[in-house]
């Protein structure tokens, strides 16, 4: 289960498709210096935004002028860019030849000399690459970078049939070109099926290979954005196998603590229970106590260089959707042998620790262990048990609270960044269907796991420090000058101050969100602090976590679902000479491109789940189209303004040209849309009323217009909001290392 947070994108910029949408309403092509000002970005998220250009247009998204000039100006693609898929079309005098794998354009498709590495195997007509494109002698070579597996081939659309045959609509905004059918299979006009291409383009026909049934469906929400986003979802044969056989094994030489009354507390839906905790007062230190924190041994089953572990370091972690979880590890070992069940002996990688009485960590240290869980507990249960003083579970929960109490001491003393982000939840009926969204419920509970958890992960940093060992830290950097500057500007527009002078610490974000708790503007402030923060990593090299406060940080306590914790667990088993299945010197020469990767893993999990939600709750809304919804500016553009649903989510677009006859102005400085003739004025956190227009909810895209369709007696009724800086167009991203829940 998700505990721990996961990375975002930078919170200064918006999104791919924010920039896309934003090129699209374009008479001209723009470039970066329009889309900045677009968008509103200050000169630190510049730099990030032409990265991002960059990779929009190395992935085929974006085009640009001659030089591939990122000043120049950039259209919606069509080009080949210089990372792209390839298809194997011939082999000549030993040579292969790769094409484009998709090719709009009316032109014939460039041919490729495919330069093939020494130690690969010769490739084979149809064989599809992810190839670095350069020009060299008048003609264009490909450098493979990595062979696509067959389930990458698919292609998820929805089917249509039209007077000339049956088409693939794409599901995916990228690809803009529809694939014709030759074979539909079972499927029927409206199906949502996986398609399998073949022949070569723009000569490219499909069949489709799997029904997956109605696009509109809650079922098909996880769906689209496992394909669109590309994460690996099937097995293998070899990796199943294989997990069958480690399942398989005994448990080996371990410590035996069966005789303590381990338990788990995890959500009430958990799907699986990675983290076990036991605690009790110290007798030989009075006012001390000791701790274990218990977590499956996944290193004994998942050893390096083995199929299952290629697997797992490919997804890098899990995903977790409303209706299903796409695990890193197969079933029977994520669901069953690893996963801590009550009644059952389990192999764990426990962590003993000495917590003196203001919750310092004065010892620690680790071993492989067997435990026996007594119960697995959900949140609400225990906090019930606690609540009441009775209950079957009380005497193993009052020591944990106990050791908790000092454990807490050492976080308020520390200050770490404290922000209370509401995290919706989809409730699904009995058939899959949309029961409604809410809002989780955070409790004590919630807060005592975490804390145990923060001291496990803690110490596994530190002893790795000490062992000089290789770990992977999780790094969290201290906002840029820049990003508290544009805070500051907007927080005096509210009348606010904050010294540019001192030393940036999370205390000084948590008096910001202090004074506005009980303002009507704390939303908003919350969402600025938010967008401050800078974007979470893993890495070999430890700077610190700024959200949480602290020096030495690292993800040790969910193998089961994150790769970066496998790792901190082989490492603490070379380190500490626990047995098999420790960190090679080979492995832990690549720790920077595994960190690297599963950074970039993590990223993908978190837009994959963030746009089911958006999909959910598109759905959701579609019975509410035509009607009148309370919403909240989250964002202003020059384009127009973005807005939420008030106590639900999702973002949708007003454009400006819907906005009436009168002329607005966006004021780059202040960050607000206003009217030339009436001064009516559209800010960030100004709550009015919209018409909402549509709910895709094969997209999750929402669209609102103003209720009369009149610019001016609309926007005069909402004039309540700030007169400031308005965040960057699109959805609040939640800085790893500060939601509450999730470290």
């Amino acid at each position: 289960m998700p505990r721990t947070p996961r990375n975002t994108p930078n919170p200064g910029l918006p999104d791919r498709q924010a920039i896309l949408d934003f090129i699209a309403t374009q008479k001209t092509s723009v470039g970066k210096r329009e889309i900045a000002k677009a968008f509103g970005l200050h000169a630190q998220d510049k730099i990030a935004l032409k990265s991002l250009l960059k990779e929009m247009m190395e992935a085929g998204e974006l085009e640009t002028g001659p030089g591939r000039n990122l000043h120049k100006g950039a259209s919606l693609g069509g080009g080949l860019p210089r990372v792209t898929v390839i298809r194997i079309a011939d082999i000549a005098d030993g040579v292969a030849i790769g094409v484009p794998d998709r090719w709009d354009h009316g032109t014939p498709p460039p041919r490729l000399r495919v330069i093939e590495g020494r130690k690969h195997a010769a490739y084979a007509l149809g064989d599809r690459l992810l190839a670095r494109i350069e020009e060299q002698g008048g003609g264009m070579l490909a450098f493979p970078m990595k062979a696509l597996a067959k389930s990458d081939e698919f292609v998820l659309g929805i089917l249509r049939k039209e007077a000339l045959g049956w088409r693939l609509v794409p599901v995916d905004k990228k690809v803009r070109t529809d694939l014709a059918i030759n074979d539909p299979g079972d499927g029927q006009p409206g199906d949502l099926v996986l398609a399998e291409p073949s022949g070569r383009p723009p000569r490219q026909y499909g069949r489709v290979v799997e029904v997956l049934g109605d696009p509109f469906q809650p079922k098909s929400f996880s769906l689209i954005a496992i394909h669109a986003k590309g994460i690996p979802h099937r097995f293998d044969e070899s990796t199943l196998e294989e997990a069958e056989r480690a399942a398989r094994q005994s448990l080996g030489e371990r410590e035996d603590l069966r005789s303590l009354p381990f338990l788990t507390i995890d959500p009430a839906d958990a799907r699986d229970h990675d983290d076990a905790v036991w605690a009790a007062p110290d007798d030989e230190h009075p006012g001390h106590f000791r701790a274990i924190v218990a977590i499956a041994d996944v290193s004994f089953y998942v050893r390096p260089g083995t199929a299952l572990d290629r697997s797992a370091r490919s997804r890098g972690n899990s995903v977790y959707f409303p209706d299903r979880v796409v695990p890193m590890l197969p079933e029977v070992l994520s669901a069953h042998v690893c996963s801590l069940v009550e009644n059952e002996d389990r192999a764990v990688l426990a962590c003993h620790l000495h917590i003196d009485a203001e919750g310092q960590l004065l010892s620690w240290r680790f071993t492989r262990a067997v435990i026996r869980c007594v119960t697995n507990i959900a949140y609400e249960e225990a906090q019930a048990t606690m609540d009441a003083g009775a209950g079957e579970w009380l005497r193993v929960l009052q020591p944990l609270w106990a050791a908790w109490g000092a454990l807490a001491k050492a976080r308020a003393h520390r200050e770490p960044l404290e922000l209370e982000l509401p995290e919706k939840r989809v409730v699904l009926d009995e058939a899959g269907r949309i029961a409604g969204i809410s809002i989780r419920e955070h409790l004590a509970a919630h807060r005592l796991i975490e804390d145990y958890m923060i001291a496990a992960n803690v110490a596994a940093a530190k002893a790795l420090e000490k062992k000089k060992a290789g770990c992977i830290f999780r790094c969290h950097e201290v906002p840029s000058r820049e990003k508290i500057t544009a805070l500051r500007d907007y927080l005096e527009t509210l009348g606010q101050n904050l010294a540019l002078g001192q030393v940036a610490k999370p205390a000084i974000f948590n008096r910001i969100l202090a004074r506005a708790k009980d303002g009507e503007n704390y939303q908003q402030i919350t969402e600025q602090v938010l967008r401050t923060q800078t974007q979470a990593y893993y890495s070999p090299a430890n700077v610190g976590h700024f959200g949480l406060s602290l020096g030495s940080y690292a993800h040790f306590t969910s193998p089961i679902r994150r790769y970066a914790d496998l790792v901190v667990h082989r490492s603490l088993v070379a380190a500490y000479r626990l047995g098999d299945g420790g960190l090679h010197k080979e492995e832990e020469k690549g720790l920077t491109k595994t960190a690297d990767h599963i950074s970039m893993t993590e990223r993908r999990a978190m837009e994959a789940e963030r746009d089911t939600i958006d999909r959910y709750v598109a759905a959701y809304l579609s019975a509410k189209v035509g009607e009148i919804v309370q919403t909240r500016i989250t964002g202003v553009a020059k384009f127009g303004f973005f807005a939420t649903v008030e106590g639900l989510g999702g973002d949708g677009l007003v454009p400006v040209s819907t906005l009436g006859d009168e002329r607005f102005v966006f004021n780059e400085e202040a960050r607000v849309l206003e009217g030339i003739s009436t001064g009516t004025r559209y800010a960030v956190g100004q709550r009015m009323e919209l018409r909402l227009a549509e709910a895709n909810p094969i997209t999750g895209a929402l669209r609102f217009e103003l209720p009369d369709g009149d610019g001016g007696s609309a926007n005069r009724r909402g004039r309540t909001g700030p007169r400031g800086f308005a965040p960057r167009p699109g959805k609040s991203r939640v800085p790893p290392g500060v939601r509450r829940g999730r470290r």
